[in-house]
């Protein structure tokens, strides 16, 4: 004989279709017919225990209040739309069990943002969620979510920069994004800090027309504005753009500037034959991983002498802001060296960027680009155990 549960909580019901749904169990139209009742049961019941609750208070405290008959609201739930049948007394309304007379629960709301994030537009997002809701979602309802999400985005643009950074690492990505002309590519302009304990946090990202030192500048000074000044940052790691390179001194005139250790082996190896980019990648990797300064330049005056004669562009590359290739060693151990050396880790997270919208191809306006960043950035993050004020709390 089938054994049976009895599910009395709304937390304990959720969890329960979201295992169902990791296990690929399709709700048929009969499962979801049962679980809407099901839930209107339980929502009905705790309604009622709230009223009982109020009266018995009011009465405790020797105030007048009675039931004043019911009146009927909307909840649009996984399980399709609940009708729900709120009693009240004339005093109050125990509509707080279903959110604060909100008609939609909250993860309706949270894949309504998810869509938004994604790019689609109002009529496309209420067709997506049509098969799952089971019935359609308001141009006017989805429009309103949208204006709290663009809201939230506003937000971490603007909010105070309170944290202290050890080290502040720029960098500037290329995506693409769709015009009436086509395609056309535009750069993020990143900040990401590595703080005292080690974790690593997108400060913010700005869509801009260029890497231009103006570009810099205005993003650089807006943070500076916002609470992020120099006095603590040890260096500052950049990709080697020139941009970026003669906005720095008016930013940050004296915090060293270390060079990206990966951008420049890059560089330096597309000066190289095919055959001895190997040979030449080992030469550079004992120089960028050298135990001491001293160590790093004798080794970086080896790679010179063995190379310049088959590649001196490729030599003349590393010579190229060489100091600046070795302000890490400021740090004594290969450990800490590597944490600040490159803006690999802005890079990594414009992979993720990538990987989200592939199926889209390109962003399809400049909103939609402001939004899955920040949805991504804001999730890299929360994997570092980061975690910002009015951020959104859906994950991909």
């Amino acid at each position: 004989m089938p054994q049976t549960a009895t599910i009395k909580s709304l937390p304990r019901a959720f969890q329960m279709m979201k295992a169902m749904q990791a296990q690929g169990i399709e709700w048929g139209e009969d499962y979801r017919r049962a679980g809407a009742e099901a839930l209107k049961g339980i929502l009905a019941g705790r309604m009622a225990a709230a009223i009982d609750h109020h009266l018995d208070e009011m009465a405790a405290r020797g105030e007048a209040d009675r039931r004043n008959g019911s009146y009927h609201r909307h909840l649009l739930t996984e399980l399709g739309d609940i009708e729900l049948c709120v009693p009240r007394t004339r005093r109050y309304s125990p509509l707080t069990v279903v959110q604060a007379y909100a008609r939609r629960a909250g993860h309706i709301d949270r894949m309504i943002l998810a869509c938004f994030v994604l790019g689609l537009s109002t009529r496309k997002v209420g067709e997506a969620l049509l098969p799952i809701l089971g019935r359609p979602v308001s141009p006017t309802t989805v429009s309103t979510i949208a204006k709290q999400l663009d809201a939230i985005v506003a937000a971490f643009h603007a909010r105070p920069l309170r944290e202290r950074y050890r080290v502040l690492m720029l960098d500037g990505v290329v995506l693409a994004r769709k015009t009436g002309a086509g395609a056309i590519k535009r750069p993020v302009l990143v900040a990401l800090g590595l703080r005292p304990d080690g974790k690593k946090e997108i400060i913010d990202f700005r869509l801009a027309a260029s890497e231009s030192a103006a570009a810099w500048e205005s993003f650089l000074g807006d943070l500076i504005r916002r609470g992020l000044t120099g006095d603590d940052l040890e260096m500052i790691c950049v990709d080697g753009g020139s941009g970026l390179l003669a906005a720095l001194p008016t930013a940050f005139p004296d915090v060293p500037v270390q060079r990206c250790w990966a951008h420049k082996i890059r560089n330096v190896l597309d000066k190289v034959r095919k055959a001895d980019r190997p040979a030449v990648k080992a030469d550079l990797h004992r120089v960028m991983n050298a135990r001491t300064l001293p160590q790093a330049r004798s080794a970086a005056r080896r790679f010179a002498n063995w190379w310049e004669d088959d590649y001196p562009k490729a030599v003349s590359c590393l010579r190229d802001g060489l100091d600046e290739l070795l302000t890490c060693w400021r740090y004594k151990s290969l450990d800490q060296r590597k944490k600040g050396r490159t803006t690999n880790a802005i890079e990594r997270r414009f992979r993720e960027v990538r990987r989200r919208t592939r199926p889209m191809g390109v962003f399809s306006d400049r909103t939609s680009m402001d939004r899955i960043l920040f949805a991504v950035f804001n999730h890299e993050n929360r994997n570092q155990g980061l975690s910002t004020p009015l951020l959104l709390t859906q994950t991909f």
